[in-house]
Formats: C-alpha cells, structure tokens, sequence
C-alpha cells in the first residue's frame, strides 16, 4: 500500500482549518490514520508514543473547536503535543523529529505560532495558561485558553498553586486527562481520588438552566438560588464527598471518553458557552490503537531511535548497585519523583519495596522529604534527572545542606541530552550545587567509578552528589584510564610521572571521549598532550591538590574541558583553586565548556561542534596555548 493512499485523509490536512473542513463522519479514519502516522515515524525516530497515541481523539477536536493562534493551547510537558504539530502544518517535519536542528520533541514557540507556550517539563501547564488567559482579560480579548494536563502532572504542587490563583472570570479551560500514568504508574491521594469524581454533562446543562430562571424571578431569585445551592452542595458531600475544583470556586464537566472525538467536541462547546474557568476531565487509554503501548505504555512511553544501541546504562547499573547497598544497610532509602523506570529504581522497589518511594511529580518535596529521613537517622538516596533537580535547589541548600544531612543526590542525564534537546540537557547542576558549602560532587565515567562513589556517599556524614550521563559507558574511557580498577574517587591520567607534556586536558564524565580523540590528533602532528578524568570535582581545593600531585613538578598549560555551563563550572572554579595555591597564572589556563548558551543544537550537526567544545575544537585550542 503506498503512503499517500494509507493517508488518505491526514495527506490532505496541513492546517487547523483543514481539521475543522471534515465531515464528523470522517474523523474516526483520521484518528486512525494520525496514529497510524505516530507508529511509524517515531519507531523510527524515536520520542514519546504511548502519551501521544492517547490524544489523537482529543487533538481532533480541540482544533474542531478552538481556532489557534488566536485562542492558546497549553500542552502539559509538551511531550503529548507530536498530534497538536501534525495538525498545525508540522506533518513533513516528521522524519526529523528528536534530531539536531529538527522538529522539537515539546512545544517550542519558536518553531509554530501555533505553540502557545513552551514547555519540558512537568506541572507548569495551567500557571502559564492562567498568565495567557489574564493577559487576553486585561487586553480584552475574547481569546479563550486551554490547559491540557495529564493526571501524572497533579502530583506537582505547582498545579494546586496555579488552581490557588484561578477566579471566576477567565476564559480559561483546564482538561484533565486521566489515564492514570505519568511516566510510572501514577501514586498519591489525588490520583486515586481524581477517579471517584464523576458528573455529567446532562447535570451540568440543567445546572445552568436552573440559575438562570431562577436568577430571573425579581427580588427572591437569587435568594432561592443561593439557598439551594448550600442545600446542593450539603446533600451532594454527604453522599458523593467533596469535588476538590468545585470547593475551589471552579465549574468541573465529565468524566468523559477523552477516545470518542465526538463526545469530546460535545463537552468542549459546552466548556465554551459557560464563559468562565472550567475543568473538563477525560478518561483517556495511553498507548490507544497500538496493541504493545496498551499493553505496557511505560514501556512505549519513550522509544528509541531505529537501530540504536542496548549495551547498559549508568540508569540501570545505578539502580543495581543501589539495590546491593540496600540488601546490606536498612538505613538504604530509594526516592524519585516519578520516575521509577527513568532512574533504573525499579529493582530497589521490588527487592525493598518497604524502603522504596515515589512522591509524584514534586522534586522539592522529594528533597526535603529525604532530608527528613536522614534526620531519623536513614540514608536517602534521591534519583533525579539533572535537569529536574533545577526545581529543588532552595531544598537542597535550605534542608539539606545547611543542616550537613548525608542524603545523596543521584543525579541522572547529566550533561548534554541531544534528542530531549535545551529543556532537558544536565548542564546547570555543577554551576549550582558547586556555590553550596560541604556537598561533595562525584562525576564517574564508568560503572566502576559509579560503584565507588555511590559507596562513598553512604559512608559519608554530609551531602553528595553523584552525577552521571544518560546511556552506556564508552569503552574508549574505560581502555583509556582503567587499565587498573580504582579504590577510590580521586583522579586518573594517562601519563607517566616523568613523562614530557606539551599540554594538559582536565575533564570529567562523557566529554572525555572528545579529549582522546584530540589528544590523538594531536599526537601525530609531534603534540604529548597529557589527560586528567576527575572522578569528583568539589572540594575543588582537593581536588586542585591531586591535579598537582600528578603534575609532578611539570607547568604546562592546561585546557578543561567540560559539557556544563561555564559559569560557575568545573573549569572555572579548578582554575581558581590552582591560582590560589601559587601554582598558576590566569593567561596558562583555557575553559573549554557550554558558554552562555542553553545547548540548542544545529542542524545535522553534532551537538559538541555546534557548541565548539568537539575534539576538532579542542586540538585548535591547545595549539593556541603551547
């Protein structure tokens, strides 16, 4: 079967417009034919199906319903957001999905007027529709805006903060999308109570209907209305319990079959004629219409791209190595936020379900949840991605560190993440937990260091941080600098102690491999440059102390090299350090590192040349500096 024949209809949709040009007789086949679309370019490409496949049904008909730009669409996360691009003119973009310089896996305002606002990670939906929503109020615009956000995202206290602030007199429509999964199987009092609430659109029309005759009787009809609202909302708790959005001031529609586009249009344009803030909430299956992502949609969450590689990860030698630490010390505690799959936890909640816990989509809580524990006495062990710690750091300075209580932070996608691109690259953590007093921070580069350091952090009695990069270990690190098995965290290097040294290159992590493919390069033009793998990098005082130790005498210049931000960074705080103790001058020193930029990526570029921190752009600059 050709394509253009398989998509019959979705060939002929590039616009809102064109959605909303259908007959409601068509739509089903288009839904078909949309996730028909998914399977088969992000089986290539790889990205989020099984959230995607979910809400083909409701991306239909918000575009039925609404008119972007002018109205705003606000996806959750944005990783729910692939069906919202196919419709808005996006489809041919497809085939570069996830790549550099390609269509962004989230919503990117930059990419389409049609991406109302931007977003990556969690809970941050109806906050910035509330701002959008007001704005058009102040405007006066009759703009309306819609936060979609999955149940998963309710977790996130930043959600009940934003509800907090919403009034009566917005534009604004909040669809809950309930399918009972983030990225694990969704936990918490509000997910299993978000269930229970059930209504029906039916009540909700004669609920309206109600006031308004009533409010049109002359002097008693908002008397009697008021009455019988308090005898309503009595009877109704006593009964059914309290709705948590209708305490709070909110109109609450459904549940309704968020996988039937017409009943979906129907409450939609009965959310609209209430002309005020309303919830919608819908039941929808992740992974719909592709029989493997029903069935395990953790699993379909996020693929792979075609013809990738399963040799390990640091995520799951982490969650092993935690595991053995847990069967030895009952002290062991496991945390995530959420991501018992992402972080390689798994093993740990089923080996040690009792000291395992997953507080939803709230990395503060988690911090000082942790902080707590270790209070009582335990040893946390919290797993977190790099770039989802950022929402944590007054917890960690705060309840943690300033209290020198032994919780590790094991800090997973350290450093640049291409394919989840600026939203999800670990390049602040070093830059921020490096300005915190009494944190020390391990930064291994093979599963072995990774061992160690996570050894180490149990033994300590103050912080520690142990970062480290999503995906397998590189066998050229571990050839190059492991010939041996460590002892301990310190430093590794390649050369000998009376070796003659042109230059030397200070890293750490992933980035390493660039270093010996220059240092190679290098080589053959008559240039011994020497390289120094830091296994931890704060205290840098200690770790300036080694360095020279390994010097053995020898001043040449040094270049670091790093995929963190360089403010703040590895580079420039090691090269402070180093001056401090007389050793060397400023002019003797080149940072090499993520300067000043979020990590956006070039078009069939690798990532390190776009940022020019690649071997290439390392061989350039140490012939500069000898």
């Amino acid at each position: 079967m050709s394509e253009e024949s398989q998509y019959q209809l979705l060939d002929k949709v590039n616009s809102p417009d064109d959605v909303k040009a259908l007959d409601e007789k068509q739509l089903p086949k288009l839904c078909g034919e949309i996730r028909d679309f998914l399977v088969d370019k992000v089986s290539v490409t790889g990205g989020h199906l099984a959230s995607n496949l979910g809400v083909v049904e409701l991306s239909v008909a918000l575009h039925r319903v609404f008119s972007t730009p002018k109205d705003h669409i606000v996806w959750d996360v944005g990783h729910q957001s692939y069906v919202h691009k196919i419709l808005t003119g996006r489809k041919d973009s497809f085939d570069t999905l996830r790549q550099n310089g390609g269509l962004s896996g989230f919503t990117k305002r930059s990419e389409s007027e049609h991406d109302a606002f931007g977003a990556g990670h969690s809970s941050t939906s109806i906050s910035a529709a509330l701002g959008l929503a007001e704005a058009d109020r102040l405007s006066g615009s009759d703009a309306y805006t819609v936060a979609i956000v999955g149940d998963g995202a309710f977790t996130g206290g930043m959600i009940h903060e934003a509800l907090n602030n919403c009034d009566s007199n917005h534009k604004l429509i909040i669809i809950i999308n309930e399918n009972e999964m983030s990225i694990s199987k969704n936990t918490g009092r509000f997910a299993a109570g978000l269930a229970k609430w059930r209504s029906s659109s039916g009540y909700f029309n004669t609920k309206k209907v109600t006031a308004k005759i009533l409010g049109a009787i002359p002097l008693l009809g908002k008397l009697i209305l008021k009455l019988l609202k308090k005898i309503k909302k009595t009877f109704k708790n006593i009964i059914y319990g309290s709705n948590y959005f209708e305490n709070m001031g909110l109109y609450y529609l459904g549940p309704v079959n968020g996988n039937d586009v017409d009943a979906l249009e129907d409450i939609l344009k009965l959310a609209k004629k209430q002309q005020d803030s309303v919830v919608v909430h819908i039941k929808t299956q992740k992974g719909k219409g592709y029989a493997p992502a029903e069935q395990t949609p953790d699993k379909f969450h996020s693929l792979a791209p075609v013809g990738s590689k399963n040799s390990g990860s640091f995520s799951a030698e982490f969650g092993r190595y935690v595991t053995e630490l847990g069967d030895k010390d009952e002290r062991v505690i496991a945390i995530t936020a959420a991501m018992c799959d992402g972080t390689g936890l798994t093993a740990f909640k089923d080996k040690h379900p009792s000291r395992f816990f997953d507080v939803g989509i709230a990395e503060p809580h988690a911090v000082t949840y942790a902080a707590g524990l270790a209070a009582g006495g335990k040893r946390p062990f919290v797993a977190v991605y790099s770039t989802f710690l950022q929402r944590a750091y007054d917890n960690v300075i705060h309840d943690v560190a300033l209290q020198k209580l032994p919780v590790c932070f094991c800090i997973d996608r350290a450093g640049l993440n291409p394919s989840d691109g600026p939203t999800h690259h670990g390049i602040f953590d070093v830059a921020f937990l490096s300005q915190i007093p009494g944190l020390k921070i391990y930064t291994p580069a093979t599963y072995g260091a990774l061992k160690i350091a996570l050894n180490e952090a149990l033994q300590s009695d103050f912080p520690t941080a142990v970062r480290y990069p999503r995906g397998a270990e590189s066998q050229s690190i571990c050839e190059h600098f492991y010939k041996e098995a460590p002892l301990s965290a310190g430093i590794r290097t390649d050369f000998g102690a009376d070796e003659k040294l042109d230059a030397v290159i200070i890293t750490h992590g992933r980035i390493a491999t660039e270093a010996i493919k220059a240092q190679a390069s290098l080589l053959e033009s008559g240039k011994r440059v020497g390289i120094i793998l830091l296994e931890f990098i704060k205290p840098y005082d200690k770790c300036a102390e080694l360095v020279i130790q390994a010097l053995n005498g020898r001043h040449c210049p040094i270049l670091t090299l790093e995929e963190e931000i360089r403010n703040g960074g590895m580079g420039m705080l090691l090269r402070d350090s180093l001056i401090k103790v007389g050793t060397y001058e400023v002019n003797e020193f080149s940072i090499m590192a993520t300067d000043d930029n979020f990590g956006y990526s070039a078009k069939d570029e690798n990532i390190y040349k776009t940022l020019g921190i690649s071997a290439e752009d390392v061989e350039k600059e140490i012939l500069k500096l000898i």
